[in-house]
C-alpha cells in the first residue's frame, strides 16, 4: 500500500468564530446544518448572496471555544467583514488570522493521529482524505508520527483534479456560481432540511426544480491545457469554464445540455486547441455527456 502524503495548504487560512452564539449565529448563515459538527468532524459550508450564489465557501470544524473556519486566504478577510456585517448583537467573536495554526491535507493511508492533532475526515468525498489543523512549523515532524510523506500543496491538488473535486476560486467564481452548479448538493455542502439561511429560497427551488444546467466534470486534453480560466468551446459556441489543471487533467464547469448537443453534431470540446474528453466524476449522480451518445444529459 502506498505510503500516505501530507501537505501544507498554504493557500488557505483559518478563522476563529467563538462565543456563546455562535453556533447560532453561523446556523443562520451558512448553507450546511451546524447541528452536524462534532469534535473531530467537520461540514463543507458556504455562505451566500440573498440571489443565491456563492460568495464564500469553507469547512466549519469544532474548537475548544467555538468553531474554526477553513477557508481560501484569498477570500478570509472579506469572510470575516461579511460575518462581523451580520454579528449585530450576537455574542460572537471572529478573529482572524488564527496564531500559531497551519492546515495541512492528507490522504493515503495514515497512522492515528496523536490525542492534541485535529484530523478530519474531508466531508465532501471521502477519497480525498483527511485535513488537519497543526501546530505552524511542526508538519515534518507530525509525517513521521503518522508515517506520511511530505508533499506540496500541488500534490494535493492532482490528487482533488483527478477526483473532479472543484474549489472556490478556482473551478467556480465568486458571486457568479449557484450552489448546485459548485456541486454543494453532490458534495455535502448543503442541508436541505435546515431552517432559513441567507439564499436558502433560491437553493431550494433549484432543488425541487432541478433546474441546474452547468456541472462540475473532469476534463482530459489530447494536448497540453491552457490555463484554468479559458473557454470550453464547441463549434462556435463557448459551453463552459475551465478550473484548475494538473498536467493534461482538469476540472471544468460546463453547460451539460450545450455539451450534448455539441457531441451529437459532432463536434469536437475544445480548451484552446486542446480537443478534450469529458467525464463524470466518481461522487456525481448527474449524467454527463460521452463522445458517440446521442440526446441530451
Amino acid at each position: 500500500m502506498d505510503r500516505c502524503k501530507i501537505a501544507h495548504l498554504t493557500s488557505r487560512g483559518l478563522i476563529s468564530v467563538a462565543g456563546p452564539d455562535a453556533e447560532h449565529f453561523l446556523q443562520g448563515l451558512v448553507t450546511n446544518d451546524m447541528a452536524r459538527v462534532r469534535e473531530g468532524s467537520a461540514i463543507h459550508s458556504g455562505l451566500l448572496t440573498p440571489q443565491g450564489k456563492i460568495l464564500f465557501d469553507f469547512f466549519v470544524v469544532a474548537a475548544e471555544h467555538g468553531y474554526f473556519l477553513d477557508a481560501a486566504q484569498a477570500i478570509a478577510e472579506d469572510l470575516v467583514k461579511r460575518l462581523t456585517f451580520y454579528k449585530l448583537r450576537s455574542k460572537v467573536d471572529i478573529a482572524y488570522p488564527v496564531a500559531g495554526r497551519e492546515i495541512a491535507a492528507i490522504w493515503g493511508a495514515m497512522k492515528a493521529p496523536p490525542p492534541a492533532i485535529s484530523v478530519y475526515q474531508d466531508p465532501r468525498f471521502p477519497e480525498l482524505g483527511a485535513r488537519l489543523i497543526a501546530k505552524r512549523g511542526g508538519l515534518a515532524a507530525l509525517a513521521g508520527e503518522l508515517g506520511c510523506d511530505v508533499a506540496d500543496e500541488d500534490d494535493y491538488h492532482a490528487h482533488r483534479i483527478a477526483l473532479g473535486v472543484p474549489e472556490g476560486g478556482r473551478d467556480y467564481a465568486y458571486g457568479d456560481a449557484f450552489p448546485h452548479e459548485a456541486c454543494f448538493d453532490q458534495l455535502h455542502g448543503v442541508d436541505f432540511d435546515k431552517g432559513c439561511y441567507v439564499g436558502q429560497e433560491v437553493v431550494s427551488r433549484m432543488e425541487h426544480r432541478g433546474t441546474a444546467r452547468k456541472r462540475i466534470v473532469i476534463v482530459e486534453g489530447a494536448a497540453a491545457m491552457p490555463d484554468g480560466g479559458a473557454d470550453i468551446t464547441a463549434g462556435s459556441a463557448v459551453i463552459g469554464i475551465l478550473g484548475s489543471v494538473s498536467g493534461r487533467k482538469g476540472i471544468a464547469l460546463v453547460r451539460l445540455d450545450r455539451a450534448a448537443q455539441a457531441l451529437a453534431a459532432g463536434h469536437k470540446i475544445l480548451a484552446g486547441r486542446s480537443v478534450l474528453t469529458i467525464s463524470r466524476p466518481p461522487w456525481a449522480r448527474y449524467d454527463v455527456p460521452v463522445e458517440g451518445e446521442s440526446g441530451s444529459a
